[in-house]
């Protein structure tokens, strides 16, 4: 049964802009090639973290919202076990009130943005 999920990363911060890219378009790559389809993707940037991981107190965090078949969880956190490059993950699955309230955060701010854009072009 196809369901959808978000999953969100937090890479070590001494990775370059290039390696930071590399590494969430493995992972799009990877969800793509198991027949997930991504919704939607959010690049947080560097962040501060709340308790120091491997003695780093920052991290680029990046999310990105899928849906996939159950399976896939599984090979999906299997690859971010294996890389050195991965401080912490966290994958959860949306029901839907999840889903609708994302949706909605999501036209409020694109409905924001427009606004902004619109007073700028007059």
């Amino acid at each position: 049964m196809v369901r959808q999920y978000e999953t969100v990363f937090i890479a070590t911060p001494v990775l370059s802009e290039e390696q930071m890219k590399e590494t969430v378009k493995k992972y799009t790559d990877l969800l793509k090639s198991k027949g997930a389809e991504i919704v939607y993707e959010n690049n947080w940037g560097m962040r501060k973290l709340a308790y120091p991981i491997r003695k780093k107190t920052t991290g680029f965090y990046y999310l990105i919202e899928f849906k996939a078949e159950g399976n896939v969880i599984n090979d999906l956190e299997v690859a971010y076990k294996r890389d050195e490059r991965l401080l912490r993950f966290l994958t959860v699955s949306l029901d839907k009130h999840a889903v609708a309230y994302n949706e909605k955060k999501r036209a409020k701010k694109a409905e924001a943005a427009a606004t902004v854009e619109a007073p700028a072009e007059a």
